[in-house]
């Protein structure tokens, strides 16, 4: 899901082209609804389509009643991504007649095969039994879009992959910056002091709480990249549920898009068993900016490794749910506990 139209919609060839600008991926075999009118802003939802088994079609639906209910969505356009004609049309039908009694307008409604693209609601300004074709390559949303610095994948797949690095020698430099650090937590936990060594640990935990806070700060305000040591002491910290509750309670709304641009850096960098808790960072940020595509795939990313990780679900229930970004209020810095004295 996306929190806003970025460009003016005014035909179907315009909303060919807008999907895979807010999705990031040219999608298949999905349903897609935009919410052009509703109460909290515009939102983009993907869906897998179903079989033709009743079950699927119920899933489908309720995905659909739980957005627009989240939207307070007034209006809607659908696009179905499937050369399966019966399939597009049935299931499009169906959502008509359930929106209408909720008082949803369905403004559009059309069906793409990869070529061309069909009218799925009987308007006579856009009927063709043969479809139109269409290449939204040459479309100016496209070229907006890639001013804008937007990047756009062929597939979902290789929306995924683009989170798996191929630096090696990244990964084994954030590897062993990421050990140096570990033994310095180790070494303060057999502090000599003896019944000290919780106070030395503890100092090192807000050093590196506050060295996090600073360096997530510095990325977000300028840009500045994290090199390889720093990811390194940066993963180590955030293995400490505390440490990483600090980068989170950094991320706002205005700012989600610096967030994901950081988190999405350092989980390419990152040896898989250190991935869990900057793959949920880079979930919650991507929620958060209204890129739903990469949240799910951050989210799927971060469960490979650590299938339970609690901000991984929590993200994936926003998603699931249809849960704006809008309903997010920063965490106070004085109620993160490793401040808290």
């Amino acid at each position: 899901m996306n929190p806003r139209l970025p460009y003016p919609i005014t035909t179907p060839a315009d909303l060919l082209a807008l999907v895979p600008s807010v999705l990031g991926f040219h999608p298949e075999d999905s349903l897609v609804l935009v919410v052009t009118a509703g109460e909290v802003g515009q939102l983009h939802a993907r869906i897998d389509l179903p079989g033709l088994d009743e079950a699927g079609v119920a899933e489908v639906v309720d995905t659909v009643l739980t957005a627009v209910t989240r939207s307070g969505a007034r209006e809607v356009a659908m696009v179905v991504y499937s050369a399966d004609e019966m399939l597009a049309e049935d299931l499009v039908d169906h959502l008509v007649d359930i929106l209408e009694v909720r008082r949803v307008d369905v403004v559009c409604a059309i069906r793409a095969d990869g070529e061309r693209w069909y009218s799925l609601d009987c308007n006579p300004a856009y009927f063709s039994a043969e479809g139109e074709s269409y290449d939204v390559s040459s479309h100016p949303i496209t070229a907006q879009s890639v001013l804008d610095g937007r990047v756009t994948f062929g597939s979902r797949e290789a929306l995924a992959d683009s989170l798996v690095g191929t630096d090696l020698d990244a990964l084994e430099a954030v590897g062993e910056a990421a050990e140096e650090a570990a033994r310095r937590f180790r070494s303060a936990g057999r502090h000599p002091l003896g019944s000290g060594a919780p106070e030395v640990a503890r100092a090192l935990l807000l050093t590196e709480g506050s060295w996090v806070r600073e360096r997530v700060r510095r990325f977000v305000q300028t840009g500045e990249p994290l090199d390889d040591h720093e990811v390194g002491r940066m993963v180590s910290a955030l293995m400490r549920i505390d440490v990483r509750d600090v980068a989170w309670a950094e991320m706002t709304r205005s700012e989600a898009r610096n967030h994901v641009e950081l988190w999405r850096d350092v989980v390419r960098r990152t040896p898989s068993d250190l991935l869990a808790a900057p793959a949920a960072l880079l979930a919650f940020a991507a929620w958060l900016a209204g890129d739903g595509a990469l949240a799910w795939c951050a989210v799927e990313r971060c469960q490979e490794v650590e299938p339970d990780y609690n901000m991984a679900a929590l993200v994936s229930q926003a998603l699931a749910g249809a849960v704006h970004p809008s309903t997010w209020l920063p965490i106070p810095p004085e109620d993160l506990p490793l401040f808290a004295g």
